[in-house]
């Protein structure tokens, strides 16, 4: 990969990974529901999940749905019905303290499995694979994996550390409610685009 290319790829990654999107509302709720320490898992799950992700759609994956149509379809709807639970678990988050057992944040494997029903998720693997991995050899799919796992750690860190920062203004109960609804609000709009198309 010429020097040239991966800045072009770097700042693709960047872009793609630090805009808003499911991932990062869900780390932002995290980090102001959880805090810094308690989101690494969640922060770890995406960072590694999504170039994962990437190189499986660089050696094929793509092409189980060529051949099965109804497979995306099924990952389609899949994917909403989580996206819904995920935001309705957001929406009814406990306020930290007040009660330990209901709220807990993602875990790694939680995290990284969510990278497979997060339509933003497959629209960048697509994108990346096809923009900078055309011939689908697999130093190309290595480095586009691992220039995501580089911009992963200023992303999932920058989102988590909003929402930690956060924290200060949504100290009352009321507030930390309406954040978490407007959150749970905002990941079912980021479907929108997977709805209707």
């Amino acid at each position: 990969m010429t020097p040239d290319l991966f800045l072009a790829l770097a700042a693709f990654a960047l872009v793609s990974v630090i805009t808003p999107g499911p991932n990062n509302l869900m780390l932002m709720a995290s980090g102001a529901n959880f805090g810094l320490r308690r989101s690494i898992p969640h922060m770890m799950g995406i960072g590694l999940g999504f170039p994962a992700m990437v190189v499986m759609v660089g050696l094929g994956v793509m092409q189980l749905f060529e051949a099965w149509p109804l497979a995306r379809q099924v990952l389609t709807a899949v994917s909403v019905v989580y996206m819904l639970w995920l935001a309705w678990k957001i929406a009814h988050a406990a306020a930290p303290g007040e009660d330990g057992a209901a709220g807990r944040p993602l875990t790694f494997l939680q995290a990284a499995a969510f990278q497979w029903v997060n339509p933003k998720a497959w629209s960048m693997a697509l994108g990346a694979i096809t923009l900078y991995a055309a011939g689908r050899d697999l130093g190309a799919i290595l480095w586009v994996a691992g220039t995501y796992v580089a911009m992963s750690v200023l992303s999932t860190t920058t989102w988590t550390v909003m929402g930690r920062g956060l924290r200060r203004v949504l100290a009352s109960p009321r507030n930390l409610r309406i954040f978490n609804w407007v959150m749970a609000g905002l990941l079912v709009a980021s479907l929108a685009a997977v709805m209707l198309g």
